[in-house]
Formats: C-alpha cells, structure tokens, sequence
C-alpha cells in the first residue's frame, strides 16, 4: 500500500509540473504579423516596430561576432543608401552581449553604420525565435512577414531592391 501511495504521488509531482506550464511560443513566420517589440538605439532612444507601420521594414538580426553577419553589413548598408527617401526602414537589431560599445567599435572599424536597436538580453531575439543569426524578417508596410531569410546575403541585389521595391507599391 506505501508502495503505492508512493507511485502517485512520484507521478502527482511529475504531472503536475507538466499540466501548468504555458505552451511555447510559436516563433513568427511568412504571412503572419510580427511581434511588435520596443528596443533602444545606439543613442538610447526607443524604436517601436508598430510606430513603423507604413514603411516595408527590413528587421535583421545579427551580431559583431558573426562572420556572415560582418560580411552583410556592406550590402545592408548599400541598400539602406539607395531606400533613403522611400517608405524603408532597416533596423539591425544586435544581439551582442556587450550592446553598445561592441556595436559602436565593429562600425568604426568597418567605417560604416545601420540604424542598429540593441537586444542585449536577447528577448526579442527569443520572441522572433531566432536560431541562429542572420536572420532576416522583411515585413510589408501592415507589419505582416513577408519574407524569412535565413543566413547571410547580398541585400544590394537589383533582384532584392525590386522585391522590396514592389512591396513598397503594395497597400
């Protein structure tokens, strides 16, 4: 009988644990909305992705210590030159750990610069479910993921620029 009080109460302290915990998150993907998130710029002002609404917006995540992200920061920054003026945004939102000094160095040393948003402790990174990085979100002007890319690649293409290019004409 002990043996058997003890089994369900083994199995209640199992169980129940399992029973109350939240079901995980889905991570976002194509023809869904994206998660709204406020993160800081360099400067320590606060972006809001829903404030963008309007705009395509280009939301890649990356880090200073990622070789394909270092390698698409060039083409990032061509394109984010030939979008100026156009319903565009980029946001490079860092996941590095060291957040604003890490960031500052690497774009001083690559002599060049993003509108980069800074996700230290790695929330919103987690809210996106980001495996690994680059990963690029490309959302149309109602915030809705058009395009996940994942890895690295040359943003400046003329194929990229006249994607988002027609995205910019859509409603």
């Amino acid at each position: 009988m002990k043996r058997i009080i003890l089994v369900f109460l083994l199995l209640f302290i199992v169980v129940l644990p399992a029973c109350s915990r939240k079901e995980a998150t889905k991570p976002p993907g194509e023809g869904k909305p994206a998660p709204d998130f406020i993160l800081p710029d360099l400067a320590g002002r606060p972006t809001r992705l829903a404030d963008l609404r309007g705009k395509v917006v280009l939301v890649n995540f990356w880090a200073t210590w990622c070789p394909p992200c270092r390698e698409e920061v060039p083409s990032m920054a061509k394109l984010n030159q030939l979008m100026a003026g156009k319903p565009f945004q980029m946001l490079a939102v860092s996941i590095d750990q060291g957040g604003k000094e890490a960031v500052e160095a690497f774009f001083k040393q690559a002599e060049t610069t993003l509108p980069v948003l800074l996700d230290a402790n790695g929330a919103t990174s987690k809210l996106y479910g980001i495996t690994g990085v680059p990963e690029t979100f490309v959302l149309d002007k109602k915030g809705v993921i058009m395009k996940k890319v994942i890895g690295a690649m040359d943003w400046s293409a003329p194929e990229v620029v006249k994607f988002l290019d027609e995205a910019m004409k859509g409603s």
